[in-house]
C-alpha cells in the first residue's frame, strides 16, 4: 500500500553510521534515490507515459529539527495540515533504504514552534512537488527553492519485499526515464542549501 502524500527526503543532520542504523521490520520502508534533473521536460514526458496516476501538485514546507537518533522534520502542506516525520536513512548515492514513522497534525505552526523551542531548528526546505505513481513507486519531480529541479524515486516496499528487490525496481526505472549515475545525489536538499549558503 502506498504511503500517503510523501515519504521523507534525506535530512540535515549528519547521517548515522551504517552500524548505528537499525531497521525495524514493523516500520514502513522505502528504497529511495535522488538525482539532479538536467532536462525536466524530457524526463517528465517519459514518466507521464508510464504513470498509473498523476500529475498531482503538492506544495511542501519542511522544517528540520535537531535529532541525534535519526532525522526529524515537520512537513506542512497548509496552515491546518501537516505531518511530523521521523526517519533513518544513510546518505548514499543510488538506491538506499529509508524507514520512517509519520504523525499527522492539524496545527503545523504550533507544533513547529514547540519543536523549535525544545530541540532547535536546523533548516527549512520549500518545494513544489509533482507526484506520479508507477506501480509501487512514487516519482517526485521537485522544484526546490534555491536548488532548481530534482527527481526522487521512492519504491514503497510491500510486506515481505526485500531492499534488494526495491533497488532493482529503482534501477529499472532510472534506466527507463533516463536518470544517469553521475546525476545521483546522496545529500538532502537541506544539506545542499546549507552548503550553498556556506560557499557564498
Amino acid at each position: 500500500m502506498l504511503a500517503p502524500d510523501a515519504a521523507p527526503d534525506a535530512a540535515p543532520d549528519a547521517a548515522p553510521d551504517a552500524a548505528a542504523v537499525c531497521y525495524d521490520p514493523l516500520v514502513p520502508s522505502n528504497v529511495e534515490i535522488k538525482a539532479k534533473l538536467r532536462d525536466r521536460e524530457a524526463v517528465e514526458t517519459l514518466v507521464r507515459s508510464r504513470a498509473d496516476h498523476g500529475p498531482e501538485l503538492i506544495i511542501q514546507k519542511d522544517v528540520f529539527f535537531a535529532c541525534e537518533s535519526g532525522r526529524l522534520k515537520l512537513r506542512a502542506f497548509s496552515d491546518d495540515r501537516g505531518e511530523l516525520i521521523f526517519y533513518r536513512r544513510l546518505d548514499t548515492e543510488g538506491p538506499a533504504q529509508s524507514d520512517f514513522i509519520k504523525a499527522p497534525t492539524t496545527d503545523p505552526g504550533a507544533l513547529a514552534t514547540a519543536l523549535k523551542a525544545a530541540l532547535g531548528e536546523v533548516g527549512t526546505v520549500r518545494k513544489r512537488r509533482t507526484l506520479y505513481l508507477v506501480g509501487q513507486t512514487r516519482i517526485h519531480l521537485d522544484e526546490v527553492d534555491g536548488l532548481g529541479d530534482w527527481l526522487e524515486l521512492e519504491v514503497v516496499l510491500e510486506p515481505g519485499q526485500s531492499v534488494d528487490h526495491g533497488a532493482r525496481i529503482a534501477h529499472e526505472l532510472m534506466a527507463a526515464i533516463g536518470v544517469r549515475e553521475e546525476d545521483l545525489e546522496a545529500r538532502a536538499y537541506v544539506d545542499l542549501l546549507t552548503a550553498k549558503a556556506e560557499d557564498r
